[in-house]
């Protein structure tokens, strides 16, 4: 693909799924265009029946054709991708000289083995533990611990940055918040010790890495919500722009979280048992 078309990127605000791949396109420095899918009631019946066609789910990139609007459908002669970690391995062949994946390929080997393992075992640990469904604060703790052993000494997942860190970072980011929001499925108890956790020397690592990738523009631009454990007082006033965003981000989060608790409705796709009250 020699010449770079249109970019249109279905998302929802409070998934970290699309949040990966906004961070992808920051980070190409891309021009996109983002209609946004409600996950929290029910999602419009043309996103379904003319978007990511009996599937339904975010986030769906498509890239070529004219602008698309709400209700629209893809022309077929567009590349039409799913999935977060496809869709970013996608943008770094679009996007090469924007180096989103190594040119090493052992680096790239590696890159993609940190994205694996955040889907593999810290994905599942943190829903876990999120969404009340069983996972002990030992049990989260482990896989941060796992995902820290595979940062090397300085930079980030394979040393510059890559989509492997997009892969790690809305998944850290949305813990902070969870932890700040203190939902009524999490033990206070429990999420206590996880922040006493998070900021004693066993994660110096963790902290500094997450640290380092609030720091860049791709977050502040895809990110406002600022108040996180992690990187508490390391953020440049830049990044204090949105209050507006970061309130809209937390509003849908509590909104998800409360009907969770009413109904085990985790999003318009998936329901689990309704969680027990602490």
């Amino acid at each position: 693909m020699s010449e770079t078309k249109r970019i249109t990127l279905y998302g929802a605000i409070d998934s970290p799924f699309p949040h990966r791949v906004r961070l992808a396109l920051e980070e190409a420095g891309a021009t996109y265009d983002i209609i946004w899918i409600s996950l929290i009631y029910d999602k419009p019946e043309w996103y379904e029946q003319k978007v990511n066609v009996g599937v339904g789910k975010v986030p769906y990139l498509v890239y070529g054709g004219p602008k698309l609007n709400p209700g629209d459908a893809p022309s077929p002669e567009t590349v039409q991708v799913s999935e977060s970690l496809v869709i970013n391995e996608f943008l770094a062949d679009i996007f090469p000289d924007a180096h989103l994946l190594p040119t090493d390929p052992a680096l790239r080997a590696k890159a993609r083995l940190f994205a694996q393992y955040v889907d593999a075992k810290f994905l599942p640990a943190f829903a876990g533990f999120v969404f009340g469904l069983g996972t002990p604060v030992e049990g989260l703790l482990a896989a941060i611990e796992g995902l820290q052993r595979m940062l090397p000494a300085e930079g980030f997942a394979v040393g510059e940055w890559s989509i492997a860190d997009a892969a790690a970072m809305p998944l850290l980011m949305r813990l902070n918040q969870v932890l700040e929001l203190k939902p009524s499925m999490i033990k206070r108890d429990a999420a206590a010790q996880v922040v006493e956790a998070l900021a004693s020397p066993r994660f110096a690592r963790i902290h500094k890495y997450t640290a380092d990738n609030v720091a860049r523009p791709s977050m502040a631009k895809t990110w406002d919500r600022v108040r996180l454990v992690y990187s508490c007082g390391e953020l440049h006033d830049a990044q204090r722009r949105s209050a507006l965003v970061q309130a809209a981000i937390d509003a849908e989060t509590t909104k998800r979280i409360e009907r969770l608790m009413k109904t085990g409705k985790l999003n318009s796709d998936l329901t689990i048992p309704v969680p027990v009250q602490p």
